[in-house]
């Protein structure tokens, strides 16, 4: 791609950008949110036209107009947020748009022995007559994957291909990637995970401000050499040493005994207790879907515990007459969800909207008569978004317009920033997922700083690097379970996994 230009309306999207690939490698993109990484990668796939500049493959200039003409180039792209159709099948999702025969029954059993060749020879195994709504996500990763490569593809472009995974399905991801670059597919890789980059890529390309900042070798760069390119600046996630050791207070949480069960009777939570203390950040570590997800749930009152107690407060709750959010909100509990998209917003309301949504009926808010006051509203989220730097500054945008990163602080600016009053407790889950590494280090510092205010906060993160970096002391969940507890002095990954796989520090 040569000199690559892109505008969109008043925002330069890219600037003269010019990238090669070779062939049979894993070339990295990363940058911020809004670097223009995205944007370019969807110029190849031909989502959106460049203003200006050119393409070539194999050395053939070529024009993209559309991401048929990308597919007929050998071009195909896994998106961050899954193109699958739910209802459907595995089989059906891969052959929608390429049956091939009027006739389903038969162009399902060719397509069915074709795919069990493709994957035989991957090692890309998925359930075919699954439907997608009862895939685990690692498994949807896999079957997008399939997806492109049965289209033909032989140029990949993976968009935060692991922002979803846990660690395990992060590896057999990276296991199955480096078996089809060996084999000559061509990977491009847009991440923010700077650590995955170094494991997989042959070269990375940086970008800042839509334009690229640094281009070379993976072998001629560090890890800090590539954070320091994205934000111009250096960064600092590590703990920090010289700060003030936590200074636990009052217990502004306590929850005893909880135990919940799913729709088909699957025990998810059982006998989990703990205490959450004003002063200290909590973090709780585990393999996604060992019951962190339904802790959080029955804390913030979105799910209801089938026995146990929650004391919040100054009141108490039980199976029957459990919390529910708005009184949590009352109570000074704020959440920030782990799906943002799911949970957190709706994705189609304007940023004014979504900076307001479960405090709408706040004095601030809302007259006596349930009137919304929307000069109010409007300028409360503008100056949201100053607080917690939320680019661009526009209250009027949608809120699927924001990248990831930018609705992510607009979410954590709604709860810690609550109408009222600020919260006593937040509950985070997963407050980095899919964000570039200076947002990052924006939002470790706005937690560290509500801790340090005199706030708790419960941080639930799939991270292990970001539980030490933040926690006071870590809770490790297996399999519905508190299996252990450590001051963060005695923490480390090791002692971490041997928790989290289930094996006690006297069995180790």
């Amino acid at each position: 791609m040569t000199a690559i230009s892109k505008r969109f309306g008043a925002v330069q999207a890219n600037r003269e950008v010019t990238l090669t690939v070779a062939a049979g490698s894993a070339h990295g993109i990363v940058g911020e949110n809004g670097a223009g990484k995205s944007t370019l990668m969807a110029i190849l796939y031909g989502f959106y036209q460049a203003d200006s500049g050119s393409i070539a493959i194999a050395g053939r200039p070529v024009r993209i107009g559309g991401s048929s003409e990308a597919m007929a180039l050998g071009i195909g792209m896994v998106h961050q947020h899954f193109m699958l159709v739910e209802p459907l099948s595995a089989l059906d999702n891969i052959m929608l748009g390429a049956e091939g025969h009027w006739r389903l029954t038969q162009a399902r059993a060719r397509v069915r022995g074709e795919l069990q060749a493709l994957m035989d020879e991957t090692g890309l195994q998925v359930r075919l007559d699954a439907a997608v709504e009862d895939l685990p996500v690692g498994e949807r990763q896999r079957l997008e994957i399939l997806k492109a490569l049965y289209r033909g593809a032989r140029i990949l472009i993976l968009d935060e291909p692991t922002a979803v995974l846990t660690p395990q399905e992060t590896e057999q991801l990276f296991v199955t990637l480096r078996r089809l670059r060996d084999a000559g597919t061509t990977l491009l890789l847009i991440s923010h995970k700077l650590k995955e980059i170094m494991a997989l890529c042959d070269a990375v390309t940086v970008m800042r401000g839509g334009a690229v900042v640094f281009d070379g070798a993976i072998a001629d760069c560090s890890l800090d050499q590539l954070a320091e390119a994205m934000v111009g600046r250096r960064v600092k996630l590590d703990r920090d040493a010289s700060a003030a050791p936590a200074r636990p207070g009052a217990t502004l949480l306590a929850a005893r005994d909880l135990g919940w069960r799913d729709a088909a009777g699957v025990q998810r939570l059982a006998g989990v207790s703990l205490a959450l203390r004003g002063g200290e950040i909590v973090g709780i570590a585990g393999v996604s879907g060992n019951g962190q997800s339904e802790l959080l749930a029955l804390l913030s009152g979105l799910a209801e515990a089938q026995i146990g107690t929650l004391t919040l407060g100054d009141e108490s709750f039980q199976a029957g007459r459990w919390l529910d959010p708005s009184t949590a909100r009352r109570l000074g509990l704020a959440h920030v969800p782990e799906d943002r998209h799911r949970r957190g917003m709706v994705l189609s309301f304007a940023a004014w909207e979504t900076a307001v949504l479960g405090y709408q009926r706040s004095a601030r808010f809302a007259s006596a008569w349930g009137w919304m006051k929307r000069q109010a509203m409007r300028a409360a989220t503008a100056q949201m978004m100053a607080a917690y730097d939320v680019r661009p500054r526009d209250v009027d945008l949608r809120a699927s317009k924001f990248s990831g990163g930018n609705q992510q602080k607009l979410v954590l600016a709604r709860e810690a920033l609550a109408p009222e009053s600020p919260p006593r407790l937040l509950l985070v889950g997963q407050p980095t997922r899919g964000v570039d590494i200076g947002a990052i280090e924006f939002i470790h510092g706005r937690l560290r700083a509500m801790r340090d205010a005199g706030g708790a906060v419960l941080l639930v993160s799939s991270e292990l690097d970001e539980i030490l970096a933040l926690s006071d002391r870590v809770l490790v969940m297996d399999r519905g379970r508190i299996a252990g507890e450590l001051a963060i002095a005695d923490c480390s990954e090791a002692a971490l996994g041997r928790l989290m796989a289930g094996v006690s520090e006297g069995q180790a």
